[in-house]
């Protein structure tokens, strides 16, 4: 209602009108501590990914194409001090002062609901762009197969242990009622509003 608010009024002052269709929205990712700690448990029980002679060649070639900035904000998003590798090769500790990047995800409304985790492993050289023609070129090398089929391992990991720990499964879901205690979930998209199903790009 507020972005309504704003829109509505910039109309006003300049003596014209405004229309609003709201097409999709998405909540923010809620984090679950019990999780969060069996899949970092999971990660560091099964180490990083090794990447072979030709995976390190490769993003060495690709880290030349990324600026300082470029990497320099890589390290700062997971909370470490720069290092001179080309791959992640290390599980970053669960307690690293992380400043993730900004995105959406459809999975942010799933963690409203139900306790969830997600994991990251080194699929790109680090500083790597989401989005980039960089990303691209990494998207199909046996280093990113790698790191995939290793995060897999690490979910299937906490996957088992939460259908046979019952500890777990409880400590998850009072985690996820203490976080939306004060605030429940509320889907951002209004009721009625439909997929834009028969909307046409131009």
């Amino acid at each position: 209602q507020r972005v309504r608010n704003v829109a509505e009024g910039a109309a006003l002052m300049t003596s014209t009108t405004v229309t609003m269709q709201i097409l999709s929205a998405m909540s923010n990712l809620l984090g679950n501590g019990p999780l969060e700690n069996a899949m970092h448990a999971a990660m560091a029980e099964l180490g990083p990914p090794r990447p072979e002679a030709d995976d390190l060649a490769y993003a060495k070639a690709i880290r030349a194409t990324l600026t300082d900035g470029d990497r320099s904000s890589a390290w700062r998003s997971i909370g470490l001090d720069e290092r001179d590798t080309p791959l992640a090769d290390f599980t970053v500790p669960l307690d690293a002062a992380r400043k993730p990047m900004i995105g959406s995800t459809d999975v942010g409304d799933v963690s409203w609901v139900v306790p969830t985790v997600q994991a990251h492993a080194p699929t790109m050289a680090v500083g790597t762009a989401f989005h980039s023609w960089q990303m691209v070129a990494q998207g199909k090398t046996a280093q990113a197969h790698r790191a995939m089929v290793q995060v897999a391992k690490a979910m299937a990991a906490v996957g088992a242990r939460a259908l046979t720990d019952e500890a777990l499964r409880d400590a998850a879901k009072a985690d996820l009622a203490a976080r939306t205690a004060r605030m429940p979930y509320v889907c951002p998209i209004p009721d009625g509003v439909e997929p834009p199903l028969t909307m046409s790009v131009k």
